[in-house]
């Protein structure tokens, strides 16, 4: 028996199996699914890292997973800083204020999820035509994100206004959720006043956890060889990975000849990188593997490196599909971060040292570097459990069915 309707809208959620981001708010309605609810989600076809249809109309509707997964025919766009991607967010929300919904079933519960922040203007609308519940979900924290890392003045119009947004969507929403866990105290910044807000963070999808494709041998004998003491970063290379750190960290261990610093993906800094520590025996930069091959890689690792640019970002914390990679993986977590701190600790699966500290950084390696090899697998793998146990996502749909449906956050 249906117990009640939820609505989910979000430019870009998709099914996770047709992209390697956006899948959260999917597995979540999923998981609420399977407990009785109703749920559609509302989404586009412009996401540019995942496989969506081909639409010849401006709405084709597909059942999957015992949801109702709506598509939307939006704006195509290439490029994170092009002009078209906002366009493409205006085209989304003029589609779906615009879309027939007379034969949807009427929502009990409207989720509005960041990005694209305007989306909570439909979201206003929406709730004040059925008369249901509002909740404001922030995955990227805008405009900040633009004025700490974009490198956008606080005074651009266009910044302005997307903070208008923001602060509306925060007064006037029935819930706030983030999937930071210290974004209350963001809100609460802006608002001027403190407001209930609740964390449900990034998740794992267990049955795809375990679909690994193996490493080829070729590849672990030229790049990932156990004859060293390996000190790995998996994932993109560019000003926002913040690698400065590990560089200059592995430069003052050259004369190390056990440890080798890897760094395994792609991005636009790799060839500058490339050319500037040529003269590095001890640093590797291996080619970016397929997502199912990723944990194959962390595998072969004695201790992960995960680095953020020093941002107010991060004081409101994160929970980072690249942390919880490395986390499954079950090996040790070293961490550049002085932000709000959450996962690693509380898993005690490593430790953190401050950004842009590349002597801290040596010496946490060394300690590690010195530590036995089942001392190591033991702090790995308490990351592992903890993840399994909390960040599966039929635990984090019960955990956001409470928020929903009960009366405080």
């Amino acid at each position: 028996m249906t117990k009640s309707c939820i609505w989910y809208v979000s430019k870009y959620v998709v099914p996770a199996s047709k992209s390697t981001i956006g899948g959260r708010g999917y597995m979540i309605m999923r998981e609420l699914a399977k407990t009785g609810h109703k749920c559609l989600i509302f989404t586009s076809d412009s996401s540019e890292y995942s496989s969506v249809p081909n639409l010849k109309s401006n709405y084709k509707e597909e059942t999957t997973d015992g949801l109702s997964l709506w598509w939307i025919k939006t704006l195509k766009y290439s490029g994170a800083r092009s002009f078209r991607r906002i366009l493409s967010w205006l085209h989304f929300e003029w589609r779906l204020f615009l879309m027939p919904k007379s034969a949807l079933p009427k929502p009990n519960v409207i989720i509005v999820s960041s990005l694209s922040i305007c989306t909570i203007l439909n979201g206003l609308l929406l709730r004040s035509k059925y008369g249901c519940k509002l909740i404001f979900e922030v995955r990227d924290i805008w405009p900040l994100t633009l004025t700490e890392e974009g490198g956008y003045s606080k005074y651009n119009p266009f910044i302005i206004g997307l903070g208008v947004l923001e602060k509306i969507g925060y007064k006037y929403s029935d819930k706030i959720v983030g999937t930071m866990p210290n974004l209350g105290a963001h809100v609460a910044k802006i608002l001027g006043y403190e407001v209930p807000v609740s964390c449900i963070p990034m998740g794992l999808d267990t049955a795809q956890a375990g679909d690994v494709i193996p490493l080829p041998q070729e590849y672990q004998e030229k790049y990932l060889s156990d004859k060293y003491f390996l000190v790995v970063h998996a994932g993109a290379i560019g000003i926002t990975n913040a690698l400065d750190a590990f560089l200059l960290c592995a430069e003052s261990c050259a004369d190390n000849p056990k440890i080798k610093f890897v760094i395994v993906g792609d991005g636009y800094l790799k060839a500058e990188y490339q050319e500037r520590y040529k003269h590095l025996d001890n640093l590797i930069f291996a080619p970016k593997v397929p997502r199912k091959m990723v944990q194959s890689v962390l595998k072969k690792c004695d201790l992960l490196y995960f680095s953020v640019p020093n941002s107010e970002v991060w004081e409101y914390g994160q929970s980072l599909n690249k942390v919880i990679d490395y986390m499954l993986s079950g090996k040790p977590i070293v961490a550049s971060y002085t932000g709000y701190k959450s996962m690693i600790n509380e898993s005690q699966c490593g430790s953190f040292v401050p950004v842009n500290d590349a002597a801290a950084l040596r010496n946490e390696i060394f300690r590690y570097f010195r530590l036995l090899v089942k001392e190591r697998e033991e702090i790995g793998l308490r990351g592992r459990k903890w993840l399994l146990c909390n960040r599966n996502y039929k635990t984090l749909a019960s955990n956001y069915s409470r928020i929903i449906f009960t009366d405080k956050c």
